[in-house]
């Protein structure tokens, strides 16, 4: 099965056709069709062929599936002896794809 690593939102990820990924938000409506230019690497088996840094001409491409918010990051801090604690939280926004060419 072919597989690419591609890079968005700062991350890397692993992906062959037919998966589902979460990734950070995409500025892009739920059944859109987003291209990912940014392949760093590609492969089938044992051929692998590595990009410096990306490969020229690959893409993979994928549908916007639903927009989403994360669980909730809870940031604790703590001092102790102090009687001191603060708790933050956050939820990141997320847009799950579809893989659907590599």
């Amino acid at each position: 099965m072919a597989y690419a690593i591609f890079k968005t939102g700062g991350k890397q990820y692993r992906v062959e056709q037919g998966d589902k990924i979460d990734v950070e938000k995409i500025d892009a409506e739920v059944g859109d069709t987003v291209t990912f230019e940014e392949v760093l690497a590609s492969g089938a088996g044992d051929d692998i062929s590595v990009g410096a840094p990306f490969i020229d001409g690959a893409k993979v491409t994928a549908k916007v599936v639903d927009q989403f918010r994360a669980k909730k990051v809870v940031a604790f801090k703590f001092k102790r002896r102090k009687g001191h604690h603060k708790t933050k939280g956050h939820r990141r926004h997320m847009t799950r794809l579809e893989i659907t060419s590599v």
